[in-house]
């Protein structure tokens, strides 16, 4: 638990922890990453909780926007499988957390209230064949043509688009060499007449697939900008705000729901496990591991916590979430190593979770905005010479 956690996240997570002890056990989670599989059954069950209004105001038939309540939802998901917490990070953050901060009414209107019965996602479309970090340089374009709107290009690692309502897709909308000034995000249907989904397989983070999203001559109306026609090259402001707060944390909240759940098996195997006649939590060297590995994940839930709480205060927290995920995603794939280690062999095979665990934790440090990337933005707002 969080130190000074308010009642209400407490018990949302013991409703959480119920749901997936009896939603998603070992078993299925196991399933779901190596099939690749997607459990819509499972995640309808879950909606049905209320959890995907935690993002969303409750004029538009959420919870109310309750930030460290949704990171709570996330680690505990995060502590079973990805398979649930990704597509969750899809609906209340990817979703609702951009259209509360940057659609207009009429978006927010007709789509919000579908967030928050979990019936709506977003899948990220900002990364590109040859764009990565950079993202002011992206080359997919659009260009109006009257009151149409003509995308061209690809993204890449469009994680979940394959089962998204829209794809947020970042279009350059002007010459590049202004790069911030035009670019314009769109919502793009997946199922629009010129839109091509193709899977790409990768190590971790399954049960969601990521894929490519081709765009050849896709036709959308004015009402596919993000925020309405006069949000026409405001994509780059609109990206920058509170929503990218939020996806540095629900990655750090996914990194410690991982830690958490090595730390607990390893700790469970260290008091079963018995070599040269006593159990090998007793032997020092594994002793201090979990020791080791205890203290860092309370370290990184003091970290989210702080975080998390500047960002629903709506105070500056641009430094703070860089270096929460920076330390926490770090942390993550150092605790989860550490583990794998102390069961051995067993930490290698698919008998148990921490072989999952780490393939998933080792991915995190990059996705999400690299932790080189965290460690320019967390050197740039301490401003140091360049």
């Amino acid at each position: 638990m969080t130190p000074g956690e308010p009642e209400h996240i407490r018990l949302l997570r013991d409703a959480t922890r119920r749901f997936v002890e009896q939603h998603m056990p070992r078993a299925a989670a196991k399933e779901w990453d190596k099939k690749n599989i997607f459990p819509k059954t499972v995640f309808a069950e879950l909606a049905k909780m209320g959890v995907m209004g935690l993002t969303v105001p409750q004029d538009y038939g959420g919870q109310g926007v309750d930030i460290p309540a949704t990171m709570a939802v996330i680690e505990e998901l995060a502590k079973r499988s990805s398979a649930v917490a990704c597509p969750y990070i899809m609906a209340a953050c990817y979703a609702g957390m951009n259209l509360v901060e940057s659609g207009s009414e009429t978006q927010k209107r007709a789509f919000l209230p579908k967030v928050a019965k979990g019936e709506f996602l977003f899948a990220y479309g900002l990364s590109e064949p040859n764009v990565g970090g950079d993202l002011a340089m992206v080359e997919t374009t659009a260009r109006r043509e009257g009151n149409r709107i003509l995308l061209n290009g690809t993204k890449r690692w469009c994680t979940g688009a394959h089962i998204a309502d829209y794809i947020f897709c970042l279009a350059r909308t002007g010459p590049k060499d202004d790069r911030y000034k035009n670019l314009t995000i769109l919502l793009v249907d997946p199922k629009t007449k010129g839109v091509t989904i193709r899977p790409l397989d990768h190590l971790g983070i399954r049960g969601v697939e990521t894929n490519d999203a081709i765009f050849e001559d896709v036709e959308l109306g004015e009402d596919a900008i993000l925020g309405g026609p006069e949000a026409w090259n405001q994509g780059w402001r609109q990206l920058a705000g509170r929503a990218l707060e939020v996806e540095k944390l629900e990655l750090s909240a996914v990194a410690l729901g991982l830690a958490e759940a090595a730390i607990a098996d390893a700790f469970e195997y260290a008091e079963t496990r018995v070599q040269f006649g006593k159990p090998i939590g007793a032997h020092q060297a594994i002793r201090h591991a979990i020791a080791e590995a205890k203290t860092k994940a309370l370290a990184m839930r003091l970290m989210l916590g702080h975080a998390s709480a500047l960002v629903q205060a709506r105070k500056p927290s641009a430094l703070e979430s860089s270096m929460t995920k920076l330390f926490c995603c770090e942390g993550a794939a150092e605790i989860t190593l550490a583990c794998q280690r102390v069961m051995g062999a067993y930490g290698l095979s698919d008998l148990t979770d921490v072989e999952r665990y780490v393939r998933d934790a080792i991915s995190l440090p990059i996705v999400g905005g690299s932790s080189n990337m965290q460690k320019n933005n967390i050197a740039n707002r301490l401003k140091l010479a360049e």
